[in-house]
């Protein structure tokens, strides 16, 4: 018989998604309307995460969809088909919504290649103005989201490894194996918060990263702050900011494997002058990276540049998906680079305040997509100071602030 993860474990994953991850670490409140969205290989945890939120007095809006049925809508429609954008119902969703818990899972991790990647990426260009209503209730308090993972066959095999081994990795990486998993996470996000703090009283200018496979440097921008501990995500050990995309300059090399618009991109790597990917190359599925990049203006920028550190982090394997591997632990830590949109939140002020007119002129990047590549290999990161002198903040997977 095939593992199934046991119902108390999923009740666990529940109550931590609801009771905690949504509204930023304090749990939702009665009254919420939170849309929760799974496929149906995910049935189990939909169900559960349904239930809690019925429990906590909420109203739930239920996106539940057949996994493995992308390949064949994408190929069927036409480049207009899939721009079109049903203004009414995503501005009456966006004004409804409280909170969205999104529950990732997949029955076969490659359903996508050899599909035209522009069809691929053109259905979140179709939706971006939904995604931006969003960001801006977001920024003014009124909106929370989160990630979970219910792993599959097809994503363990992905993984090379058996189910119940990836389902052991979910239960460490969110304390779904301890009796009181909210309490932990509580504890880790107070370190998270002493590590930010001592990263914003630096006032940081720029950031050089050198290592294994990278020489970069970032500009971090004017009124930048550090994020990480919001529940955002679930696991969630990474401390982040959204950097002055036009101060890039460097050469990066990822060393996972990146699944993404339903292919696989290994061997990735990306060169940036003035801000922008000038030269992007991998060693599986180039054609998909470089679509990516070209998909619209600000795909080829950066909106993210993130660290985890290995004490932080239990999860020590790779998972084949970027929600656990962006926060991978073990000797060296974490670095990786997201292409695409930024985090307004990443502005040391109110968020809810800023114009797009405001977002362009710090340096945040926008676009359609948010890809976030990783590397586990040795890295130093270096920054330079209001002072002119320099300090190292990370080196041999951990912080030293």
């Amino acid at each position: 018989m095939a593992y199934q993860p046991p119902s108390e474990l999923l009740e666990r994953y529940a109550r931590v998604l609801v009771r905690f991850a949504l509204r930023g670490g304090k749990g939702m409140k009665a009254g919420d309307v939170v849309m929760v969205s799974a496929f149906d290989d995910a049935k189990p945890l939909y169900v559960a995460v349904r239930d809690e939120v019925i429990r906590a007095g909420g109203t739930v809006i239920g996106n539940y969809a057949p996994s493995g049925a992308a390949r064949s809508a994408l190929e069927l429609a036409s480049m207009r088909q899939l721009e079109t954008f049903h203004r009414d119902y995503y501005r009456g969703l966006a004004r409804t919504l409280d909170g969205h818990v999104s529950i990732i899972s997949t029955s076969n991790p490659r359903e996508l290649d050899g599909v035209e990647p522009r069809k691929a990426l053109t259905g979140r260009r179709s939706v971006r103005l939904y995604r931006e209503w969003l960001a801006r209730k977001e920024a003014q308090g009124l909106y929370s989201w989160t990630l979970g993972l219910y792993g599959t066959p097809a994503m363990a095999k992905e993984a090379h490894l058996p189910l119940a081994d990836y389902w052991d990795e979910i239960a460490r990486g969110c304390f779904l194996d301890e009796a009181d998993p909210i309490r932990r996470w509580r504890e880790t996000f107070r370190e998270v918060g002493r590590i930010k703090r001592r990263l914003d009283r630096l006032e940081i200018e720029r950031v050089h990263v050198e290592g294994d496979g990278v020489d970069l440097r970032v500009t971090i921008g004017d009124r930048r702050r550090w994020l990480g501990g919001t529940a955002r995500n679930i696991p969630s050990f990474e401390i982040f900011t959204s950097p002055d995309w036009r101060g890039t300059e460097g050469t990066v090399a990822f060393t996972e494997r990146l699944h993404r618009y339903g292919g696989m991109m290994e061997g990735i790597r990306l060169t940036f002058e003035r801000g922008r990917v000038v030269e992007a190359t991998a060693t599986a599925n180039e054609k998909l990276l470089t679509a990516m990049i070209a998909s619209d203006p600000g795909a080829g920028a950066v909106g993210e540049i993130s660290l985890t550190d290995g004490r932080l982090s239990p999860l020590t394997r790779y998972m084949g998906e970027t929600l656990y591997d962006e926060n991978r632990g073990g000797p060296q830590g974490n670095f990786h680079l997201a292409v695409g949109n930024a985090y307004r939140d990443a502005y040391a002020g109110d968020p809810g305040t800023l114009t797009k007119r405001d977002l362009k002129q710090l340096g945040f990047n926008q676009s359609s997509v948010h890809t976030d590549i990783v590397s586990t290999a040795r890295r130093q990161v270096t920054a330079l100071l209001p002072s002119g002198r320099t300090k190292v903040i990370y080196r041999d997977g951990r912080f030293t602030v």
